[in-house]
C-alpha cells in the first residue's frame, strides 16, 4: 500500500520530484509502474517528462509515436516508471550510464522501511564520456563557480562560443546552485545542476553527471561526504517480479560498439544467470522484441504456467 501511496504522490501535479519506492525483498528486482497520463493543449513531451522526473531520451523512447514538440491535447503518453534494479549493491548512488539514471539508496534509520529513490540524469556526450568503476563523493559546493579546462575552452572559441576563464555562480552557470565532486579524475567530475534542465536524460555533458535542479537541491541536502558512487554500464537488466521473470533493454552508448549479437549475448548470460535460482520456461518473441524495441522499460519474458 505505501508504494502505491508513494507513486500516487509523484503523479500528482506539485509533488515532490524525487520518484520513491519501497525497497524491494532482496530476491525481487523491480520497482514502480508504468502509467498513461493525457497531455494537456500546452504541454510538450519534455513538459511531460520533467512533471514525472523522466529524461528526455526515456519518455521518447517510451513514445515514439508522439511528436515531441506538440503532442496534442488528450493524446495518451506513456510514463515510464518502472525499472529492474541495476546490479549492484543496494547501498549510496548507482548510476547505470547507458539507462541515464541514478539511483540513491538512503540507509534506513532503525524502524524505517528501506526506500529507494530515482532521477534521470544527463552524461558524457561521445569522445567526453563519462568514467566507470567505484568512487564515492569527496566534496559539496553550494553555488559552485565553474572554471572551464583548457580543452573545453577551446572547443567554445572553435564554435565561435568563447567562455571565460571563470564562470560565477548564478543562473548562467552551467554547474548550476549545488555541486558534488567524486575521487575520479582528479576530483574533475562532478553530479550537479544545470541551467539547461532540457539536457537531462541525454549526452550533453563533459563527462560530468547534470540532474534536475530541484533533484540535485534534494540530492545535495541528504547525501554525506564519503558516500559511495558506482557508475556501471548495463544495457541489459534481467530482474524478478514475483513468479516472473522480466528483460530491460537499453540502447548502448556509441562509442562501445554493441551491436545486435553482442547484445543479445550479454542478455542471454543475464537470463541464463538468473534461471540458477529459479527455471521459467522462456517467451522468445518476448526477448527479441525487447532487444529490437529497447525501450528501457522491462519487458516480462517468462510464460505464465
Amino acid at each position: 500500500m505505501r508504494t502505491h501511496l508513494l507513486m500516487l504522490a509523484l503523479l500528482l501535479p506539485g509533488a515532490a520530484s524525487a520518484a520513491t519506492f519501497d525497497m524491494p525483498l532482496p530476491e525481487f528486482d523491480l520497482i514502480g509502474a508504468i502509467h498513461v497520463v493525457e497531455a494537456q493543449h500546452e504541454d510538450t513531451l519534455l513538459d511531460i517528462a520533467r512533471r514525472y522526473d523522466i529524461g528526455q531520451e526515456q519518455i521518447t523512447r517510451a513514445n515514439p509515436e508522439v511528436d515531441r514538440w506538440l503532442p496534442g491535447d488528450g493524446t495518451k503518453v506513456i510514463i515510464p516508471t518502472r525499472y529492474i534494479l541495476p546490479a549492484a549493491p543496494r547501498e549510496g548512488l548507482v548510476l547505470n550510464v547507458p539507462e541515464m539514471r541514478l539511483y540513491y539508496y538512503p540507509k534506513p534509520k532503525p524502524g524505517e522501511t528501506p526506500v529507494v529513490k530515482t532521477f534521470p540524469v544527463g552524461i558524457g556526450r561521445q569522445d567526453w564520456g563519462t568514467p566507470l568503476g567505484l568512487t564515492k563523493v569527496v566534496g559539496k559546493i553550494k553555488d559552485p563557480t565553474w572554471t572551464p579546462p583548457a580543452s573545453i575552452r577551446k572547443e567554445h572559441l572553435e564554435n565561435g562560443d568563447p567562455l571565460p576563464a571563470v564562470v560565477p555562480a548564478g543562473p548562467n552557470n552551467p554547474l548550476g546552485a549545488y555541486a558534488m565532486r567524486l575521487a575520479i579524475g582528479g576530483g574533475s567530475y562532478l553530479i550537479h545542476g544545470t541551467n539547461k534542465a532540457f539536457g537531462v536524460g541525454m549526452r550533453a555533458s563533459h563527462g560530468c553527471i547534470r540532474m534536475m535542479p530541484e533533484d540535485i537541491e534534494y540530492l545535495f541536502g541528504h547525501i554525506a561526504v564519503g558516500t559511495p558512487v558506482r557508475i556501471v554500464s548495463e544495457t541489459a537488466k534481467v530482474g524478478w517480479f514475483g513468479g516472473k521473470l522480466y528483460l530491460e533493454i537499453h540502447e548502448p552508448l556509441e562509442e562501445d560498439k554493441v551491436g545486435h549479437e553482442q547484445l543479445l549475448g550479454n542478455a542471454l548470460r543475464l537470463i541464463d544467470a538468473a534461471q540458477a535460482s529459479r527455471l521459467v520456461e522462456l517467451d522468445e518473441d518476448a526477448i527479441s522484441r525487447a532487444l529490437t524495441e529497447r525501450t528501457g522499460m522491462p519487458v516480462p519474458i517468462s510464460k505464465d504456467v
